[in-house]
């Protein structure tokens, strides 16, 4: 409820910054990406938001926000899927890269951005397209960041 989680996601930022000389602006951009992702997620459908807990030994904070987004004016063909998406991208340095790849469970548009990456994945019966949105607003995503999402959006599968 968003009563509820609102308070809990301030209270995660908080408790991830106590003792560490977090400077309160960046506490504060950390709770406003969450908060933003939370809301916008449950705008379009969300089903599941996930936090990596950090550890008092320095761990860096991530999520990853499950959604479907249900066909419509949304193309189905993936190639489309992804030119449909790389027309609504902004222009300029914060321009995220959008590409097709093929996933074990099936073609799916992967949109990379500097802190945010969103792999969409046609459902089965083409239902609509389930989305990942993984963010790592500190560590950004690259690296090891972008490759244990990469892995992550790999594992997936349907079972049908």
């Amino acid at each position: 409820m968003q009563d509820r989680w609102r308070a809990q996601l301030k209270t995660f930022v908080d408790r991830q910054a106590e003792g560490r000389n977090v400077p309160a602006e960046l506490t504060q951009n950390v709770w406003a990406t969450l908060r933003n992702t939370a809301e916008a997620g449950r705008a379009r459908g969300a089903m599941e938001f996930f936090l990596l807990t950090t550890s008092r030994d320095g761990g860096l904070p991530a999520s990853l926000l499950v959604s479907l987004v249900p066909l419509g004016a949304t193309p189905v063909d993936p190639q489309k899927y992804a030119a449909w998406l790389e027309v609504r991208e902004p222009e300029g340095p914060s321009q995220r890269q959008v590409s097709v790849v093929d996933l074990p469970a099936g073609t799916a548009v992967r949109v990379l951005g500097a802190t945010k990456l969103d792999v969409h994945t046609l459902m089965p019966g083409e239902v609509g397209y389930l989305t990942l949105s993984f963010s790592a607003p500190l560590m950004g995503m690259v690296g090891p960041m972008e490759r244990l999402c990469d892995a992550m959006a790999g594992s997936l599968r349907w079972v049908l």
